[in-house]
């Protein structure tokens, strides 16, 4: 079974304040009698379920089409933690084992995608260190970012880049039970791009 992950892409869709909504321009529709439907999309990189590309967050890391596609599918591990809004989420707050190459913590803290909060949970650098130790290569989140909305410093993307481990940022995993899957999350070749959406999905392992 497929679990999709990842939010619908509209003009309601929440994105990065002063960042570029996602907008569809029609340049021909058969309901107005051509002869195919033609669209143009408009929209940040950084738009619902996406990969950082390393160079987001330092200035000489590889754009998105330079990164590994194996980081992006593969064995995941879907971890639920109970934080408060605003708040990274620590070592301390994880209760059990890693067990996957590819971590995705579901935090609560961004409840629907279409309507942006500011105080949504981000990581602590910490963690990412420690996961790292663990043997893990990809963490993701259904929050919009890996830091707090008003860091500046950005040190969980800096602890990401000093490991190069791979980010998986506006996530859908509320209704996903902990546990053990398939990701599926392959970015686009955008070439020099420091970011892709991806269609995030979950494939339920036989047990």
């Amino acid at each position: 079974m497929l679990i999709d992950i990842s939010p619908t892409i509209s003009s309601r869709l929440g994105v990065w304040p002063g960042d570029t909504p996602a907008s569809r321009k029609v340049l021909l529709d058969m309901h107005k009698g051509d002869n195919l439907t033609l669209s143009t999309l408009s929209a940040t990189v950084h738009l619902g379920a996406h990969a950082d590309g390393p160079n987001h967050y330092g200035a000489d890391g590889r754009s998105i089409e330079q990164q590994p596609l194996d980081f992006y599918i593969g064995r995941c591990q879907v971890i639920h933690v109970d934080v408060p809004r605003g708040r990274r989420v620590a070592t301390e707050d994880i209760d059990q084992p890693i067990q996957a190459e590819r971590v995705l913590l579901a935090t609560g803290t961004l409840p629907n995608p279409d309507d942006w909060n500011q105080d949504f949970a981000a990581l602590d650098p910490a963690l990412v260190d420690q996961m790292h130790q663990e043997g893990v290569r990809l963490i993701g989140i259904d929050t919009p970012s890996v830091d707090l909305m008003d860091s500046k410093e950005l040190p969980s993307h800096q602890m990401f880049l000093r490991h190069d481990m791979a980010i998986l940022e506006g996530l859908v995993l509320w209704n996903v039970p902990a546990g053990i899957y398939e990701l599926i999350a392959l970015p686009l070749r955008l070439e020099g791009f420091d970011a892709s959406p991806v269609r995030a999905v979950l494939r339920t392992l036989p047990e």
